[in-house]
């Protein structure tokens, strides 16, 4: 993509140019084109620029999907400074994770978020917080973290509440000079995902890599859908992920409108599709099921969505040849494989040829700068590697790869990656437990189901206990759907003592068959 421009601010000014009177964003509630998401994102970058923002301050965003999280990502790009996109789903204890772990200097967000009183929750994570000053927190527990904003009109003595007039804001003249510095080479965002550690990872991407990668995704959408037309798209991935980002930023390349929703409720998105003429979707099977077994959807006209009516849950399943998905991408490629050179090895790092399934390798250009706080030897190899641990074939011809499953113990369900360590770290911490292994094993809908085994330090164990007291301190996502209560015995190990995982996920299957 030689003429394309590579970094955010440059290319939504491209896509103000060339398609600014297009419709970029549909919510329940608001409508956004290329030219106001411009014209909003301005105002924010100005105002953060004016309270000390800029290149490389790391700026959390805690928002639902909608205009707000796509006006504060865009104006947290385009001063040059590092956008921490923050899960709706962490209870308080991981905002407070996350904010340490980040080293988040602003962390930005609605008053409300959906049912979550935000104020509440943020004080939840961060005790020290109230009857401390706007502006200057001191908070032993995110050292960093100098300024919480609630957009909107109320808000607590300790937060901001975020742009109020053009006085508080720097010149446009300003700002255009601020954005005139933003480099491809710049960190542009770092998006947290659950990995061999109890701590969730930070995956650093340039402005030059986050371009690039989602620059085919138009394309791609377009093939999938299968629609010659203006693509009009559900998408049902939260933009506190890389499927989000992905369809955030890839919008930008061409014009393509985003159906999006704060919460994923199935009537909300019919409504849209509907009412919108949407002409395919993206995200997981689950909530495509979902969408089909509403009673209001046979009686819908989806007409410009044949893909939602006859095409596969997945779209990761369109047109394979053998029964196994497309590879989805990563959140370490900023979801695309284009600008990436590619390795199938065995267990020895020899090549594989085409039809032979061995561990993705990636590297180059498209590939993440690297892991927050990680030096580059603990990420990538010798020859600037980085070993998915993803069970990948290719077939001669075709440029895709197909997934067939992971070499590591990370758990995927409903397309969001658990960490086993982390869930039993938090389980294992209950005085009641003596001991917590957690495994995945095969689920029709969510791909992987979350099951934890649990070695009791009392008698009569209550798992339904164990369970809520999960549900208040991990995301639902990350809270086991089975559990299992099990002698210490029973427990399988290797003959170094070590636990035998794979053992497990057999017992465990054969115990709840």
């Amino acid at each position: 993509m030689p003429h394309t421009p590579l970094t955010i601010p440059a290319l939504l000014a491209h896509s103000v140019r060339e398609f600014g009177d297009r419709t970029y964003l549909v919510t329940p509630t608001d409508r956004l084109t290329y030219a106001e998401a411009e014209r909003r994102s301005a105002e924010l970058a100005r105002w953060l620029l004016a309270h000390g923002v800029g290149k490389g301050t790391r700026v959390g965003l805690f928002f639902p999907n909608g205009a707000e999280w796509v006006t504060w990502w865009l104006a947290v790009s385009r001063v040059g400074a590092i956008a921490v996109p923050m899960s709706t789903m962490y209870r308080p204890a991981e905002i407070a994770k996350v904010a340490r772990l980040a080293d988040i200097a602003m962390l930005v967000a609605p008053a409300r978020v959906l049912d979550i009183a935000v104020a509440e929750r943020f004080e939840a994570a961060f005790p020290q917080v109230p009857g401390q000053p706007e502006g200057r927190l001191s908070l032993r527990d995110a050292p960093f973290l100098r300024r919480i904003v609630l957009t909107g009109d109320e808000h607590p003595p300790w937060a901001a509440g975020g742009p109020r007039s053009v006085d508080d804001a720097v010149s446009p003249e300003l700002l255009a000079a601020a954005e005139a510095e933003v480099s491809p080479a710049d960190l542009a965002i770092m998006v947290h995902t659950s990995g061999s550690t109890a701590d969730p990872k930070g995956v650093l991407h340039t402005h030059g890599t986050l371009v690039r990668q989602t620059s085919t995704w138009p394309a791609a959408i377009r093939a999938v859908t299968g629609s010659p037309g203006a693509p009009v798209i559900l998408c049902a991935m939260p933009f506190f992920w890389i499927g989000g980002v992905l369809a955030g930023a890839g919008a930008l390349h061409d014009a393509v409108t985003l159906l999006v929703m704060p919460r994923l409720d199935a009537e909300v998105a019919l409504d849209l599709a509907e009412r919108e003429r949407a002409t395919g979707i993206v995200g997981w099977p689950a909530f495509t099921q979902r969408l089909r077994e509403h009673p209001t959807f046979p009686d819908r006209d989806l007409s410009a969505a044949p893909m939602l009516r006859e095409g596969p849950l997945d779209i990761a399943m369109t047109d394979v040849p053998d029964g196994f998905p497309v590879h989805r991408t990563m959140s370490e490629t900023a979801g695309g494989f284009a600008y990436t050179d590619i390795a199938v090895v065995d267990d020895s790092g020899a090549f594989v040829p085409d039809g032979d399934v061995g561990e993705l390798l990636v590297r180059g250009i498209g590939v993440m700068a690297g892991y927050n706080k990680r030096e580059r030897w603990e990420t990538f190899d010798a020859d600037g590697w980085y070993h998915t641990g993803d069970r990948v074939y290719r077939r001669a011809g075709d440029p895709r790869l197909f997934y067939v499953g992971r070499t590591t113990d990370l758990i995927k369900t409903s397309g969001a990656n658990v960490s086993p360590l982390e869930v039993e770290s938090v389980i294992e911490g209950f005085p009641d437990v003596a001991q917590c292994v957690v495994v995945g094993v095969d689920h029709p809908q969510r791909g992987e189901e979350v099951c934890a085994v649990l070695v009791p330090a009392v008698a009569g164990l209550d798992l339904d206990s164990v369970a809520r007291r999960v549900r208040d301190v991990l995301s639902s996502y990350k809270v086991p759907s089975r559990w299992i209560a099990a002698e210490s015995t029973e427990i399988p190990t290797l003959a170094s003592g070590k636990l035998d995982r794979k053992a497990l996920r057999a017992w465990v299957i054969e115990t709840i068959n």
